[in-house]
């Protein structure tokens, strides 16, 4: 009867298996400390306000990270607050109609810069681009002029019109078509689809990351805008969230534990846009890699 002996490693794989892991080298650990460093630094604001707004009136200066005795009185306050759902919708509104306003906008004058030829069309794009080293501190008192002559104070329309289409998304839908390659665009013309069509169904979605990263952009600047909407609107039920929670206090006293509450449940929106757009983002840098 035949012996089956026991298959043995051999002895480069145990010399492999034993051999000493390398061990960091000090740039790898230096950028690993100031990465971790800087990821501290960006959530601690987040961290303290959910810590204040899990403290009681007389806790808010303290400077403890955990509170001492840990509430959501703020929370239950806040939400049967009718004001606080009536800015929340009033931030929704703007917020969504301005983004879609936008990457419709935007997307199209991008486009017709970059994939058409006509006499100017460099001076138009500069002339764009130009408006960018315009402060917004400048263009505040023209806003409010044109909103008083048409109408529009205290409404959504009066929020809303100075970011339906910004200068910057301008410039990065251009950057983006860029990269459609021009043979698309003619046998897309070859097959008898007209400008609209071949703006749509051909070019849109060859630029879906610069869309996803165009959409956070101004969702999330247009949600936490304060100065204008807090020029422009002068009722209560017209104000927007970040407009809103800063009339929780008085000059004699802050409620500083409500607001931070408040900014804890406006952070919900900015994420959802974030998490559902961050694919595009992702699957577009990807892409890039690949291609280059």
């Amino acid at each position: 009867m035949a012996v089956v002996e026991p298959i043995r490693p051999s002895s480069d794989a145990l010399l492999k298996n034993t051999a000493p892991k390398k061990p960091a080298n000090m740039g790898q650990i230096i950028r690993w400390t100031v990465l971790f460093l800087g990821g501290v630094l960006m959530v601690m604001p987040i961290a303290y306000m959910i810590s204040t707004s899990l403290k009681w009136p007389h806790e808010v200066y303290n400077v403890n990270l955990i509170p001492d005795e840990p509430t959501i009185e703020n929370y239950t306050y806040v939400l049967e607050d009718g004001r606080f759902y009536l800015w929340f919708v009033n931030s929704i509104i703007i917020a969504t109609i301005t983004t879609i306003c936008n990457l419709l906008f935007d997307s199209l004058v991008g486009y017709t810069l970059c994939k058409f030829r006509f006499p100017g069309r460099y001076i138009i794009f500069i002339a764009i681009l130009s408006t960018l080293m315009i402060p917004t501190e400048m263009l505040v008192i023209p806003w409010y002029l044109m909103s008083q002559q048409f109408g529009w104070l205290d409404s959504y329309w009066g929020i809303m019109f100075p970011g339906l289409m910004t200068a910057f998304g301008t410039f990065l839908m251009k950057q983006f078509f860029e990269t459609v390659p021009d043979d698309f665009i003619e046998a897309a013309r070859i097959d008898g689809l007209n400008e609209l069509q071949i703006w749509w169904t051909v070019a849109m979605p060859l630029v879906k990351p610069a869309l996803a990263a165009l959409a956070i952009f101004v969702f999330l600047g247009n949600w936490t805008a304060f100065i204008w909407p807090l020029i422009v609107t002068n009722s209560v039920e017209m104000y927007t969230l970040p407009v809103g929670l800063s009339s929780f206090g008085d000059e004699a006293d802050v409620a500083w534990e409500l607001i931070m509450t408040g900014a804890a449940i406006s952070t919900i929106p900015t994420l959802v846009v974030f998490l559902i757009f961050q694919r595009f983002i992702i699957r577009g840098v990807v892409m890039a890699g690949l291609k280059g």
